[in-house]
């Protein structure tokens, strides 16, 4: 294949129009590029008020193979055209998966099923090495009818809801594959969300998202694959306790009851698994603060959104919802204010586990077609906020937060929300105006500073006015401001071994988001499959 980077056309172009394109630029008639195929398709708004273009990576077969392929290269026309477009020869690349025969009768168990532990059981499962998955919350089914009954009724399921479950936090969220990481797992990541339902857009789009909507099959599609491999996948059961003997782990405790004799265990518990952290701790696996991020969901009409990013191209069907990624540096403090996991036509969340507790969470469907569209509005974390060296002690500081949003809020799940308007005129809000907040079981108009840090909310203060600068009707007083959202990232590393990616405890493999290494669906599930071959290597020794 040939890769060519960076072709611009307005977002009125016809496919011939690309294609002819791509013949310009490798110098040949247009019946020459029949075989191509867009490898990363993206939005340039940069001139909104004139047109927006779209920008195009594409791949391109040409007859007779490689020597065909390298005289191109060395055309004029493709020497000339290299100045603004990168044109290459690429490689597929091909992910192999080996076939062990285990030296050991112990089969390796997985404890989650968010994208780290989903990835690591596919791969050990099609390795033949056969493994135990463990998920404390229920599978897909049954857990959308947990989150169901709790946003109707305000009655939480703690082991069953928005964080656990099959699929992890992700099934309840826009289903982003947005990374930063460069890793070439990605490619077999994407192909096999595909391969289990995701629609094969994710290929191609610049900021790709399956929706929860879709993600929901994927996971019990990928479920279903490791099941067919031989693995064994067991909802509605906890990791309660390990058992360690001269710093190996032996076996699993299952529910307080039931012992499983193992030397390898995938810890792929998401950051919401507090009780686990805590038993861990005490079972000696060493762990060091991390520093995350807390704040609010902000929350306004998907159309104003829309109209600012695109202008008088603001409807077009090609675009769809418009994206932000917003940043604002403070000019008094360290402190920095930032946009995450905005979620296009979409709802704010309640994302909670633990009774007593109210978090926030954004949702999308595949089609981002609701109302308003929202965002995370966070302020970082540092580990001098916590009050202590503990590691544990980033857990204790968002539990703290999270119950005074619980109360302030009404005790009832509720969730707090301020009018943007009334915030940055430091008064308690007591109504609701023209943009209809999305969170259920309700909300309850008030004061977010009984419930944030007073670090936050003076940061969240001095930075919206500047995100007004960049994104007309950000800081809209009728806007609204949802808390809390304290869970954009563990608050914690279980440390691991940098060559056999092991802890402390010999067979443990920390993994994923909830033990530190990774920081959304894509890197997580990267971050599993990469714990996975480690543990290929041990079992052929």
């Amino acid at each position: 294949m040939i890769s060519i980077q960076q072709i611009s056309l307005p977002i009125t172009h016809s496919e011939n129009e690309l294609q002819e394109k791509i013949a310009e630029l490798l110098g040949l008639n247009l019946d020459d590029v029949n075989n191509f195929k867009i490898t990363k398709r993206a939005i340039d708004s940069r001139k909104k008020n004139q047109m927006i273009y779209f920008v195009y990576s594409v791949d391109v077969e040409i007859d007779g193979g490689n020597d065909a392929e390298q005289k191109i290269l060395k055309s004029s026309a493709v020497k000339r055209n290299t100045i603004h477009h990168r044109i290459a020869i690429t490689e597929p690349y091909v992910y192999e998966i080996p076939q062990i025969v285990p030296k050991k009768n112990l089969r390796p168990i997985v404890i989650g099923t968010g994208p780290s532990g989903m990835f690591a059981a596919l791969l050990l499962a099609k390795a033949g090495l056969k493994p135990l998955v463990i998920e404390r919350g229920g599978d897909v089914d049954s857990r959308i009818k947990d989150v169901e009954n709790f946003l109707a009724t305000g009655k939480l399921n703690t082991k069953s809801n928005i964080q656990f479950g099959e699929g992890g936090v992700g099934t309840f969220s826009d289903g982003k594959l947005n990374t930063l990481i460069t890793n070439p797992r990605i490619k077999y990541i994407f192909d096999e969300f595909v391969k289990a339902g995701a629609p094969d857009t994710i290929l191609w789009d610049a900021k790709p998202h399956i929706g929860t909507d879709k993600i929901r099959n994927v996971a019990k599609n990928i479920r279903k694959q490791i099941i067919d491999q031989g693995g064994e996948v067991r909802f509605n059961t906890q990791l309660t306790d390990i058992k360690i003997t001269k710093g190996k782990l032996t076996s699993i405790i299952l529910d307080g009851n039931e012992e499983i004799k193992t030397d390898t265990l995938v810890l792929a518990i998401g950051y919401s698994a507090r009780d686990t952290y805590k038993m861990l701790f005490e079972r000696k696996l060493d762990m060091e603060q991390k520093t995350f991020s807390i704040g609010v969901r902000i929350e306004h009409k998907a159309e104003m959104i829309n109209k600012s990013q695109y202008y008088k191209f603001w409807n077009n069907e090609k675009l769809g919802r418009a994206k932000y990624k917003l940043v604002s540096h403070s000019d008094k403090g360290n402190r920095t204010v930032y946009t995450f996991c905005m979620c296009p036509g979409g709802y704010v969340m309640p994302a909670t586990s633990q009774e007593g507790h109210v978090i926030t969470n954004g949702m999308s469907e595949y089609a981002q077609d609701g109302e308003n569209s929202n965002s995370a509005l966070l302020v970082n974390v540092g580990k001098n906020d916590f009050g202590s060296d503990h590691p544990l002690a980033g857990i204790e500081f968002q539990e703290k937060w999270e119950k005074k949003a619980f109360e302030i809020g009404g005790n009832n799940y509720y969730a707090p929300i301020q009018l943007v308007g009334d915030f940055l005129k430091n008064q308690k809000s007591t109504e609701i105006r023209s943009i209809k907040p999305t969170y259920e079981p309700g909300v309850t108009p008030t004061s977010l500073d009984s419930c944030l840090p007073d670090f936050v909310t003076n940061s969240l203060r001095e930075a919206l006015p500047k995100l007004e600068n960049k994104i007309r009707g950000f800081a809209h007083p009728d806007a609204i401001l949802t808390a809390i959202e304290t869970r954009s990232s563990s608050p914690l590393r279980i440390v691991r071994d940098k060559e056999t990616l092991q802890s402390n405890i010999a067979g443990i493999y920390p993994t994923g988001e909830g033990a530190g290494y990774a920081g959304g669906i894509v890197s997580s599930a990267a971050d599993g499959m990469l714990v996975s071959e480690a543990i290929f290597s041990a079992y052929q020794l």
